[in-house]
């Protein structure tokens, strides 16, 4: 492997270019400067998934409200999904060629302004439409989300921050219960929404201060940009640390970003399906895919399951609630375990757990069992989605990462649509378990695709996973 002794070579002489990016923001140890940064994007995160679920606290009160039936209902629940499909792959083709901090302000204000326009919906169809928006908007804002994690935060602990951002999910479940709870029994559900709608404002405000990534600038040839913004994340870093910064290492041949003008000869969408990525691009397409087909195809037969043994309704949310309570460290244990053992190993380990565990909750045959079943598995799926968040979008390169975890996510948008519906037919001729057995089959076949076609990407930098 060579070395690139020049720290402003990044082609030929003639192109100008700023010192080694790559390695400059690799040396930077983790101060609260960057933790900062991080944690606007995760407030973000928190905040979109308030959004998400809110539906699912306020279905009830507005079938009462527009007559609803159940088909209808149904409907109106999916658009969030068809939403976020749509929003996977517009924003993240869009975060590559345009940049991410504006992509990510952009998301914030569609689905801010949308939650604000539901609180003022006049029919079912105008909500449909306004829960689409709220789909696309949070729906583009996680490539985006995944991307600017993985291009500021070293390798060392890229994958433990992706992780836990995803933790946030779990924490933006609940706090959109709360909401609800307070919120629904005095001033109505048209309310909440307006809440979330003008919490989002106040998260976008506080999004002004966050940086552009210096790999997209540099990737994109502007690169005054690019070392405008390294030169202030390293004076925040010295301020933060009080010390002098570590020796910039020399840039290996192979972690060179790719010139500008080479960038844009093959576009972002072109470079996932090229000689170079198409089997990553399978791979995560295809993790994606049946992964999300086990966990909507599985999620949404919990309660009937719970039905079938005799729970009342009230006695199965409970404790749906209380096994759900094993996911929240199962995020965190995934993040340990990406930084441990690796990507691969983690990954497909979480997934062959999850499918185990539904397989045993869907067939248990005591009150214990599937408490004990339920929350193994709810342990393991939620690390799960830790681990899609955190492998994918180390997969390529800059110019297409975002895109690329864009399509892999609205593949998976297509599985969880999917899901629910293949579910019910089965279940109909087979019994409840069959929910249950469909899921681990999906996360056995995502284990499978991740062991056989994917790479392993633990401590690397960025741009030699991409080489």
């Amino acid at each position: 492997m060579g070395v690139v002794s020049d720290p402003n070579a990044f082609g030929a002489a003639a192109v100008p270019g700023p010192s080694n990016i790559v390695g400059r923001l690799e040396r930077l140890p983790m101060t609260a400067y960057q933790r900062k940064i991080f944690a606007i994007i995760a407030s973000a995160w928190l905040v979109d998934q308030v959004d998400v679920a809110l539906l699912t606290f306020l279905l009830g009160s507005i079938v009462v409200a527009f007559n609803l039936t159940p088909t209808q209902a149904g409907q109106l629940a999916a658009m969030t999904f068809a939403g976020q499909l749509v929003g996977n792959v517009l924003a993240g083709t869009a975060s590559d060629r345009f940049g991410r901090r504006m992509v990510f302000q952009v998301t914030m204000v569609v689905w801010g302004l949308a939650s604000l326009a539901a609180a003022a919906a006049w029919s079912l169809a105008a909500l449909m439409v306004f829960r689409f928006l709220i789909g696309v908007g949070v729906g583009g804002e996680a490539p985006v989300a995944q991307a600017m994690v993985s291009e500021i935060v070293p390798a060392n602990v890229r994958g433990k921050y992706i992780a836990f951002m995803e933790g946030f999910w779990a924490i933006g479940y609940v706090l959109s219960g709360a909401i609800s709870f307070f919120i629904l029994p005095y001033l109505g559900w048209r309310w909440a929404f307006a809440f979330v709608g003008m919490l989002s404002l106040v998260v976008f405000l506080v999004r002004r201060s966050m940086p552009e990534s210096p790999r997209w600038l540099v990737e994109h040839g502007r690169y005054e940009e690019a070392e405008a913004v390294m030169s202030h994340m390293e004076a925040e870093v010295m301020k933060h640390t009080g010390k002098p910064l570590p020796v910039t290492p020399p840039l290996a041949a192979d972690q060179a970003p790719a010139r500008a003008e080479a960038s844009r000869v093959q576009g972002s969408i072109a470079t996932l399906f090229s000689p170079e990525y198409r089997l990553r691009t399978l791979m995560a397409f295809g993790m994606w895919f049946f992964a999300l087909i086990g966990f909507f195809g599985l999620n949404s037969w919990i309660a009937v399951l719970l039905k079938e043994r005799g729970f009342s309704i009230i006695g199965s949310v409970g404790f749906v609630t209380l096994i759900t309570i094993g996911g929240i460290p199962g995020f965190f244990t995934a993040a340990i375990l990406l930084e441990k053992i690796g990507r691969k190993p983690t990954t497909a380990g979480f997934l062959l757990f999850a499918a185990a565990a539904a397989y045993l909750y869907g067939n248990a045959a005591d009150l214990t069992t599937l408490f004990l079943t339920g929350f193994v598995m709810q342990f393991f799926m939620f690390g799960m989605w830790s681990c899609l968040y955190a492998y994918t979008p180390e997969l390529y390169p800059t110019r297409a990462r975002s895109t690329g975890a864009g399509f892999a996510s609205a593949f998976g948008r297509i599985g969880a649509i999917l899901g629910p519906m293949i579910v019910p037919v089965l279940v109909k001729n087979y019994g409840p378990a069959a929910a249950f057995e469909v899921g681990a089959g999906g996360f056995v076949i995502a284990a499978l695709m991740v062991l056989v076609l994917g790479v392993e990407t633990k401590g690397k930098i960025l741009e030699a996973v991409s080489h």
